[in-house]
């Protein structure tokens, strides 16, 4: 059963949903608009306020939803230690009980990865999964490298980005952030997303510090209906050009095969 809270800003209410993996928080943006898919969004590597500006954007054209991951942000504690397939099948699950018509998808930087195995797990949910910043690209797949590479990113000017950080990566810890990181670098989004049947949308910054363009647009190359972008900005194009993936998403939307017939699904 979803509980449903209304939060104190006037242009989104939040939701709780049990699930196996803990109680977990969604924030709801916008209405139902005819003919419009509702889109699902994962929260990033321990942060989630980031993300609602472009969720706003998303919400001109259809209802939005944020979605944290047990144990994170707004959600209640994991009942157990999570891996990658771990958070998706939470997000699977939080799917199934949300009663959604068929959805877009959409993973942020680490929760590409969940949103990959998510979409694998659940496809009769999905229209269309996006990978925006898709991580863990190969040429930087281990620790020292990802860091340095996060920190080289994080050079691009981001006003007020670290503040929209700090408060979700206080509430999480040290020691979960470092377990999160530790799983994300142990997964390989490109074997997952081959086993994706839905159509994919890659969406990457063109000056992205923690992924190369071959590798992003590969991940487009390996399903049989996938797409490729560029963004304007760094890995968290989505703080510095918040509108900037609406129209791509909507586009790839209403490319999608059967697209009106998906509408009329519940």
């Amino acid at each position: 059963m979803i509980d449903r809270r209304t939060a104190p800003a006037a242009d989104h209410f939040v939701r709780y949903t049990e699930t196996a993996a803990g109680r977990m928080r969604s924030r709801v943006f916008g209405c139902e608009r005819a003919g419009a898919p509702p889109v699902i969004a994962l929260m990033g590597m321990g942060v989630s306020d980031y993300l609602m500006p472009s969720m706003r954007a998303l919400a001109t054209w259809t209802q939005a939803h944020l979605v944290d991951l047990p144990g994170l942000a707004g959600s209640g504690p994991a009942r157990r230690r999570l891996d990658v397939p771990g958070y998706a099948a939470a997000v699977a699950e939080w799917m199934d009980r949300a009663q959604l018509p068929p959805a877009v998808l959409i993973g942020n930087s680490s929760s590409t990865q969940v949103a990959a195995h998510a979409a694998a797990m659940r496809p009769e949910h999905l229209q269309l999964l996006v990978l925006a910043s898709p991580t863990v690209d190969p040429a930087y797949r281990s620790t020292p490298r990802v860091l340095l590479h996060w920190r080289m990113d994080s050079r691009h000017p981001m006003p007020g980005l670290q503040q929209q950080h700090t408060p979700d990566w206080a509430r999480a810890g040290f020691r979960q952030l470092w377990h999160v990181l530790q799983v994300h670098l142990r997964d390989r989004i490109e074997e997952t997303v081959l086993r994706v049947r839905c159509p994919v949308l890659v969406l990457r910054g063109d000056e992205d510090g923690l992924s190369t363009e071959s590798w992003a647009r590969g991940l487009a190359t390996e399903v049989a209906d996938g797409r490729f972008a560029v963004m304007p900005g760094p890995h968290s194009f989505v703080w510095s050009a918040p509108s900037a993936w609406s129209e791509p998403i909507r586009e790839a939307v209403a490319s999608v095969p059967g697209h009106g017939d998906a509408q009329n699904q519940r």
